[in-house]
């Protein structure tokens, strides 16, 4: 570990030195060594008690046991210090307001000069959701984007898995130490996020425990991390959406993908919409808008193709593989649509008797093209 590393790591065990203090130091002294080497003499008058105290404090050595403990952790899960001051640090998290001032890595920390797409959402996400976030997340990813996110159930996780299955590059973004993984159910998803190329990474120390404050306090991260966030289903009190509003703060695109009115999970996205992100039909559109951001990038081999409708890219509509209907299965899913719609309604058109339909929407959910919420069912694409 070099000095700058060092320094970066004692600075996060001093009391009262905290990150918006870092922050304002370093605008006169432009590195932690400067900071704990120079002569105070050296900078303005009303940072040379400042500094003098810190290097006071740096001599008397009371960080020591704090640092040897972290710096134990660090080496135990392998993970690196990216201060900063660094030229490894991200440059786009870098001009956010509040950067934090050192990053906790495990894996590929290349990924965090790449160009990203945040795709983040609800925790309780339907089942249109979960495939919007996994066909999505594996599109985006197949065209070169990393896909960043929060670890978190639900559109998280399905993030992260839907990158992996492209064999592309996903960040991980913990409200946690960078050897503690929240929720334990997603140990293995973050070792296979390591193992397959991508990155873990943190502002909090190593061993910090789960608090609900740690996970605002990472969304900024998410998103300065990003060229642009997208929300796949969100409720209208969701902390995606405070992460959607970090992201306008940093000048970055915001995507939000419409679901039904009736969906209490599409309201947050709604209201995005509203508020001026891009209401977006298929993942093509985030592509298209972000495509001069990709450079040179070449979409990842073995890309699905895709059809073009109406003037609009989007997914191949066509049954999944080794899936058959017969002719009235096909009727009912024609008649069925994308909103939720209960048995009455379906039967008032008297295209089947009651028993008819009960059989054919058994058959459509057991062959996975419907499904049925709470005795109202709707297709999935």
């Amino acid at each position: 570990m070099d000095m700058e590393c060092h320094y970066a790591l004692v600075a996060q065990q001093l009391d009262g030195f905290t990150a918006k203090r870092q922050r304002q130091l370093l605008e006169y002294c432009q590195s932690y060594s400067a900071i704990f080497e120079a002569d105070p003499s050296d900078y303005p008058t009303e940072a040379q008690p400042v500094i003098a105290g810190l290097q006071a404090h740096y001599r008397e050595h009371s960080w020591q046991r704090k640092l040897d403990h972290s710096q134990q952790r660090l080496e135990r899960c392998g993970a690196q210090v990216i201060p900063i001051t660094s030229s490894d640090y991200p440059i786009l998290l870098n001009q956010t307001d509040g950067a934090p001032p050192i990053l906790y890595v495990r894996g590929n920390s290349d990924n965090l000069h790449l160009p990203q797409i945040a795709v983040v959402g609800s925790r309780r996400v339907t089942r249109g959701g979960e495939t919007n976030a996994l066909e999505w997340s594996e599109f985006l990813a197949r065209h070169g984007f990393v896909i960043t996110s929060g670890l978190a159930r639900g559109v998280d996780g399905l993030a992260h898995e839907g990158a992996l299955k492209a064999q592309g590059k996903t960040i991980a973004v913990m409200g946690t130490g960078i050897d503690v993984v929240y929720p334990r159910a997603h140990n293995r998803l973050a070792e296979q996020i390591v193992s397959q190329g991508g990155t873990l990474v943190t502002e909090f120390e190593p061993g910090a425990e789960p608090r609900p404050s740690h996970f605002p306090r990472r969304n900024r991260i998410i998103s300065g991390l990003s060229l642009g966030v997208l929300v796949v289903e969100a409720a209208i009190r969701s902390g995606s959406l405070i992460t959607a509003r970090l992201a306008l703060e940093q000048n970055r695109d915001v995507f939000a993908i419409p679901g039904s009115i009736h969906n209490p999970q599409s309201r947050g996205c709604h209201h995005l919409i509203k508020q001026g992100a891009h209401l977006v039909e298929c993942a093509g559109d985030i592509v298209g808008e972000l495509h001069s951001a990709l450079g040179s990038l070449q979409p990842i081999e073995g890309l699905q193709p895709l059809e073009r409708l109406d003037g609009h890219a989007t997914a191949n509509t066509a049954l999944p593989p080794n899936v058959s209907i017969d002719s009235d299965e096909r009727r009912l899913l024609e008649a069925i649509g994308f909103d939720p719609v209960d048995m009455d309604a379906l039967a008032r058109d008297g295209q089947f008797s009651s028993v008819d339909l009960f059989r054919l929407l058994v058959s459509l959910e057991l062959k996975g093209l419907v499904e049925n919420q709470h005795g109202a069912y709707q297709r999935l694409r």
